[in-house]
């Protein structure tokens, strides 16, 4: 039966990937409007194409070294803990480093795709946007439907053909840090490259000439709208995919560590669990609708609890039908609703439709300084009921899984993750969404489409802030869901080779572990924020430079080097990521060669605690402060140009990297780091027994 459910799984992402792919064709049928909207589309196409061809360049060398790196470790025989020799099993090695290849791929494809269709569907939303309002949210919601299929689709099949071929799923476990490890770099990467682009775009262009946001005067637009399809597509494509094969494998660990046939069984069950979430997000994506009163973000919410909806449903027939305890389906519903009921209070906090932003605007008029610190408590205010629903989320499916006898606790929690994922699908149409309007409003703007044209783009631009806000608050919750269960999962590894992990705060080599645990996530996003304001500081100086040297720029004479703004996002982008990439693999390694496994196992647990405190907040603040900003620039508190606007351009500038470059990478941070704990664990566990 288990073996069954593999072959449906390659047939359900196969199925995935092929309406993906129907979506991206019937997009590319719609009008591509003007000459002009064609030719400012393709500034933004070629940017993005050169600089996503400069990363997976990048990205090919990192994943070939860390592949012989695994090849070589994973030849020796990790079982043989005890006895007087170990086994070189060069087989053992290569198994592991294709799979992680293959998930490296994988993730890149689907990054790939997501953003080859944005960057087609932008110009063609605008277009459909000056027909209708409704029509132009169908294009981009469609569009971001490409991402979301493909990245579910690729991830289930490629999840499905690795345990079926290995029926291991430590061997999936490769699949999940090939992934990881493409995302965190594609996702630092990009949102290092877009806030690059977006804080000198806006500080030169907003407060220093007044100029409009995406007026094409500014030798920053382009180099802003790429940003968008590489940090808010590509990369957080990449993110998602990471984050939902995470919890799926880690899940799967925990069901093998049951053994027998009883853990035969529950090994597949988040994939059938991801299965199933294809099939509900197939269907609820068919009912976005944007209805009559004309607001997106409504259209929007009820996809995503439509699809919610179905997928309860769903779970509830598999477990009646297919034999399994009920404590699984109230964790993966526990899992589920949480989710939501996370996304709609992250809503509360970024949507310009209650308090915490309109305050914000509204104290916008006594300043920056008054802007940030509202901002900021609103942040942190935010963490709470996120918090709350992960802790009561934890415990209610612990707790009915350890009460059923039949599952463990910490599988409950596990389930719980990926039923919070399993969705992924709807979630990253959803997602995608955001950057592809975004892009469409830029696009009005520069082509000189009509004035009303450019007012509904902003309609559907400020439902996309929304969402993502919605989406990073759905993922950074699941990711500590996932990242408890890949805890879990490193001590099933490192026990199962005959050490037993004490992890006391009794112990000063544990408390060490904690305490560098805890600090890596606050020094990542240090320095990806740095890494973002020296590149924007070189960007500033080139568009004053530009400015000063030629007048007939700002004239409207003369257009500026685009490419030039380009150049320098992408080149710092990709020269920032060598310290953060150490972060995320080579200092787990150190401290669990250097201090052992159970500092190893403090250092996950700081880690966790920070970095979803940490990616909470800094998703939040940002959201919130680059809502405020739009909130008044739709005329409240005197509109675009009054002390107020300038004070609220402050603010998102400041939030920018907050919810783009730092606050999105935090949950893939602590995955990664998960991830390489659990898969070198074995190595680990045999340096300290000799």
């Amino acid at each position: 039966m288990a073996q069954s459910w593999l072959y449906v799984g390659i047939v359900s992402g196969l199925l995935s990937v092929g309406v993906a792919v129907y979506l991206y064709f019937w997009v590319m049928r719609q009008d591509a409007g003007s000459e002009k909207a064609q030719q400012v589309a393709g500034w933004i196409r070629e940017g993005a194409a050169s600089y996503l061809k400069r990363l997976y360049s990048a990205l090919t060398l990192v994943a070939v070294v860390l592949g012989l790196v695994i090849a070589i470790v994973f030849s020796f025989n990790m079982t043989q803990i005890g006895s007087s020799h170990v086994d070189f099993n060069p087989a053992n090695g290569v198994q592991m480093a294709l799979v992680f290849v293959f998930g490296a791929v994988c993730s890149a494809i689907a990054g790939y795709m997501g953003m080859t269709v944005a960057v087609q569907a932008n110009v063609r939303s605008a277009v459909a946007v000056s027909e209708h309002l409704n029509k132009g949210f169908k294009v981009a919601f469609f569009a971001g439907s490409v991402m979301g299929l493909a990245m579910v689709g690729l991830a289930v099949i490629g999840m499905s053909v690795i345990y079926l071929l290995t029926g291991d799923a430590e061997v999936v476990l490769g699949f999940s840090f090939g992934a990881s490890t493409l995302a965190l770099l594609a996702k630092a990467g990009g949102g290092i490259y877009t806030k690059t682009a977006d804080i000198a775009a806006d500080l030169v262009g907003k407060v220093e000439v007044g100029i409009p946001e995406d007026d094409p005067r500014n030798p920053a637009v382009v180099a802003d709208n790429v940003g968008d399809n590489v940090g808010d597509v590509a990369g957080m494509g990449a993110d998602i995919f990471d984050s939902y094969v995470a919890s799926t494998v880690a899940a799967m660990l925990l069901g093998a560590a049951m053994g027998g046939e009883i853990g035969q069984k529950y090994t597949v069950f988040p994939l059938i669990l991801c299965i199933l979430g294809i099939f509900a997000s197939l269907i609820g994506i068919q009912f976005v609708r944007v209805g009559k009163n004309g607001k997106p973000g409504d259209a929007l919410n009820f996809g995503t609890v439509f699809t919610c909806i179905i997928f309860g449903v769903m779970i509830a027939v598999l477990v009646i039908t297919g034999g399994y305890d009920m404590s699984a389906f109230w964790a993966a519903l526990v899992g589920l609703i949480t989710g939501v009921v996370i996304g709609f209070t992250t809503e509360f906090f970024t949507s310009e439709d209650f308090k915490p932003v309109k305050e914000t605007a509204k104290v916008s008029n006594s300043g920056a300084a008054i802007t940030i610190i509202t901002g900021f408590s609103y942040g942190l205010l935010s963490i709470l009921p996120s918090i709350i629903g992960i802790v009561i989320a934890m415990l209610i499916a612990y707790n009915v899984a350890e009460a059923s006898g039949v599952i463990s606790g910490i599988y409950g929690i596990g389930v719980a993750a990926v039923g919070m994922l399993a969705i992924s699908g709807m979630i990253v149409s959803a997602d995608a969404y955001g950057p592809i309007v975004d892009n469409a409003r830029g696009i009005a703007e520069m082509a000189g489409m009509e004035h009303d044209v450019i007012e509904k783009a902003d309609v559907l631009d400020s439902a996309g802030n929304t969402a993502k806000a919605i989406t990073k608050g759905f993922s950074i919750s699941a990711a500590a869901l996932t990242v408890l269960a890949l805890f879990a999962a490193y001590a099933e590894v490192i026990e199962a080779r005959g050490i037993e992990l004490n992890i006391s705060l009794r112990s000063p080599l544990v408390v060490a572990g904690v305490l560098l645990g805890a600090m890596t996530p606050p020094i990542f996003s240090a320095l990806t924020m740095l890494s973002v304001t020296h590149n924007a500081f070189d960007m500033i100086e080139e568009i004053r430079r530009q400015f000063r040297e030629n007048p007939d720029i700002l004239a409207g004479k003369d257009l500026p080097d685009y490419k030039k703004c380009v150049s320098l996002a992408a080149e710092g982008a990709l020269s920032s990521l060598i310290l953060p990439a150490f972060l995320a693999v080579g200092l787990p390694l150190l401290v669990g060669f250097i201090l052992g496994p159970d500092a190893l196992g403090g250092f996950l647990g700081g880690a966790i605690f920070t970095g979803v405190i940490f990616a909470l907040f800094m998703a939040n603040a940002g959201g919130l402060w680059d809502n405020s900003k739009k909130y008044i620039e739709t005329g409240q508190f005197g509109g675009v140009g009054s002390e107020a606007h300038k004070a609220g351009v402050v603010g998102d500038t400041v939030g920018d990297p907050f919810k783009d470059t730092a606050g999105p990478s935090l949950n893939t941070l602590i995955t990664v780091m998960s991830l390489v704990s659990s898969l070198f664990a074995p190595i680990i566990a045999i340096f300290h027994m000799f």
